[in-house]
């Protein structure tokens, strides 16, 4: 298995990226809309929203989860016992926000959420017909007016060797929403797992959007497109004085869409964030 980006122009765009979700779970863009100095700037002023002390008058709030997630509350990935090394922020149009940072979010949200409905209705026309006819209701409107599609800002801080033994910046885990939308990060480290069980890096070139499947998207397409397991691996040497950033939007449908004869989108996403501890 190997991910190669694909140019988000190209003729056969639509066809290689949604074969490379089918048999890995991942899809890699190159040449897509997200602008690159858009992305540059959240990162540079996100890093300064978590070297500094402002962030703790956003600490989350238990019942609508927006705010500023400190290390100590950080998530265990299902089936470990270890937090992750990350602290984040999550992002809503309707929850807190620093104002200063707010309209930059605001407006690479919306731009993101274009380009999900676009990858979904993509995915929906590339995918067989004994697929698509489990679908409840066309994929892109299942997203239409949800207040439930996540942008969460994440910081990897500087490893300083008090870690605790075994715990890593995000342990292998797969995600639970449709779609999750990644612009490459400011550092390396994320893998996805082979279906052999290999780890392999993704590609993380500055300008490459990742994209992978969520549970959700598994759940509704009966398994056609796997939710793979992946993580981020800690930096060695002097990279472990650096600290990463990442931007991924979590695309979450209305809590109404049914999902499967098992699930609806709201059932669904309880389950596993009682499974993660948050709730």
């Amino acid at each position: 298995m190997k991910l190669v980006a694909v140019d988000f122009h190209a003729d056969n765009a639509q066809q290689l990226f949604v074969e490379s979700l089918h048999q890995t779970g991942f899809g890699v863009l190159k040449n897509h809309p997200i602008q690159q100095a858009i992305v540059d700037a959240i990162y540079k002023n996100w890093q300064a929203f978590f070297d500094g002390e402002e962030k703790q008058q956003y600490l989350f709030k238990k019942d609508t989860q927006d705010g500023y997630f400190p290390p100590s509350v950080s998530e265990t990935a299902k089936g470990h016992k270890v937090k992750d090394i990350k602290e984040y922020f999550h992002y809503y149009p309707w929850g807190r926000c620093p104002d200063a940072l707010r309209q930059q979010l605001a407006d690479y949200y919306q731009a993101a959420n274009a380009l999900a409905a676009t990858l979904l209705s993509w995915v929906e026309k590339h995918s067989p017909t004994e697929v698509s006819t489990r679908y409840s209701q066309p994929l892109s409107s299942m997203i239409e007016n949800s207040d439930k599609t996540l942008l969460r800002v994440l910081h990897y801080p500087p490893l300083t060797g008090g870690e605790e033994p075994s715990a890593i910046r995000a342990a292998a885990h797969e995600d639970i929403n449709l779609l999750t939308i990644l612009p490459a990060a400011n550092e390396p480290g994320l893998q996805v797992k082979s279906k052999t069980g290999e780890w392999l890096d993704v590609p993380c070139d500055f300008g490459n959007l990742i994209v992978n499947i969520g549970d959700m998207l598994q759940e509704a397409s009966g398994g056609y497109f796997p939710s793979t397991t992946h993580r981020v691996i800690n930096p060695l040497g002097a990279d472990q004085s650096r600290s990463r950033i990442s931007l991924p939007l979590f695309l979450h449908p209305r809590p109404d869409v049914v999902l499967s004869d098992r699930h609806t989108a709201d059932s669904y996403l309880t389950e596993r964030l009682r499974e993660l501890g948050v709730i």
